[in-house]
Parts: structure tokens; sequence; C-alpha cells
């Protein structure tokens, strides 16, 4: 199959995908919103659009860059190891969504850190649409982190763009407001994140908030002891203490939000 094609086929699973999401979330939602849907999702998309547009001029270049370098060079550690192609290729996977959950624990733990994140967590509702809300700040803020992944893991551009997908795709799923049957959801948290599972790192308690920091595998909850699955809970509070009023999360408000000096909690 040639790159072009590929690549065609690609965005036509994922917007496939997306549209099954959303049908799924008016269908069977999983928790009732909180403010009018339209609004809040093209508020969110709007947040996609200008972080997608830093990624694109600034991320992007310098990772696909290093990592083809990486290859040539065999730098890392999945280079050294002695297995076959295709093992190689989930060994890197598997450490990049490792790496990717201490880079989510810092932004939790780390106090300025935390304000590039807050923007994605005082969305009041959850659902497909906060998959997109991610402030250009936190990611331009994780483009160090991501060159240290590629070259200490060894990562080559297909590598990468594979799990660039990989996670995109499952940030969406986990984010979505899709009522899941609770048996089925239950046996899927063992392997990866589900709504309901990171719902509970959306609520407005801090003590859940701190918590379930997986992206993809909940292996990495579970080993360090952050997993926290409630598969009872349905309704949980959503956003942040401080974020409760329309009026605090305009699109100006959350695109401003990492450059106020006020301290939030």
């Amino acid at each position: 199959m040639n790159r072009p094609t590929h690549g065609w086929l690609g965005a036509a699973l994922l917007m496939g995908g997306i549209g099954a999401l959303l049908w799924l979330e008016r269908t069977r939602p999983l928790r009732t919103p909180s403010e009018p849907r339209v609004r809040r999702m093209a508020r969110n998309a709007a947040v996609g659009v200008v972080t997608a547009a830093a990624v694109s001029a600034i991320e992007r270049p310098i990772v696909t860059r290093l990592s083809v370098l990486a290859a040539a060079r065999a730098w890392g550690i999945v280079p050294r190891l002695s297995l076959p192609g295709p093992l190689r290729a989930l060994a890197a996977l598997a450490l990049m969504d490792y790496t990717l959950y201490w880079w989510h624990v810092l932004l939790h733990r780390v106090p300025m850190m935390w304000r590039l994140h807050e923007p994605h967590h005082a969305d009041r509702d959850l659902d497909v649409s906060t998959a997109l809300r991610f402030h250009f700040a936190e990611f331009l803020a994780s483009v160090p982190w991501r060159c240290a992944q590629i070259v200490l893991i060894g990562v080559g551009p297909r590598t990468l763009s594979l799990w660039q997908k990989l996670t995109f795709a499952e940030v969406l799923f986990h984010h979505s407001n899709v009522r899941l049957p609770r048996s089925l959801e239950a046996k899927l948290s063992r392997y990866v994140v589900t709504p309901r599972m990171h719902g509970i790192h959306h609520s407005v308690a801090r003590d859940e908030r701190d918590s379930n920091f997986s992206s993809a595998l909940t292996l990495w909850d579970t080993l360090h002891g952050t997993a926290r699955v409630d598969m009872h809970r349905d309704e949980v509070t959503i956003g942040l203490p401080d974020f409760r009023a329309d009026v605090v999360v305009t699109l100006r408000k959350t695109l401003t939000l990492p450059f106020h000096t006020e301290k939030k909690k």
C-alpha cells in the first residue's frame, strides 16, 4: 500500500471512529452534561486547533527529525534488545506509553507544570471534545520530554507515528462520554483506560483526580499504586473547584489560564 493511500485510509478510520463515539455519546451517554454540548465542543475544538497549529509548527519538525536520526544511529535501549523487529517495535510502544505516564504524573505534581495542564481539567464535562482540549503551552513544554523519550528509548519515525496515532485514538476513547456495559468495561479496564476509569481522573475531588494517570495501558497505574477502578461510579462531578461558573470557562479564559498570576488550588 503506497503512502498516500495509507494516509487516506488512516484518516478515514480516524473520522469513522470519532463519528462512532459521537453517535454513542448521544445514544448511550455515561454522564449528564452540565452545559450546552455544541458550545462546549466548539470551544474545545478551538483550543485544539490552536494547539495543533503549535504542534505542526514547532513540535512535529523537531521530533520527526530526531526520530530519523535516532533510527539511523541506533540510539536508545530498544535497538540494543536481541528481539525480532516487530517485538522491538512493541517494546518501543510500551516504553513510550510508560514514560508518558510519568509525564502525566509530573503535570499533576509539579505546580508550574500543573498550570499548563489545568485548562484540560477545567472542562466541566467530559466527552470526545475534551481529548482536543490541551493547551498549546503544555504541548510545547513537552517537546524536551518527547525528545528524551525518542533518544533514550530509540524510537524511529514509523514507530513514533504509530505511537502518536494509537495514543490519540485511545485518548479519544477514554475521554468519551460513552456508557459501556459495566461487565465489559470492568474487563477492558484491566488492560486499557476506559471512560469510567478516566472520568475518575477528571473528578473535582483532588484525591480522585490524582489517580489513573495512564494514557493507554492501565498496567502503569497498577504497577505504581495509582489505579482507581470504581466501576460502580457513573455520576462523577467533572472539573475543578475554581472553574464552576460560565464566566471562567470561556475560550479566552481557557487560552490565557496558564499565564494568570493568581494561585489556584
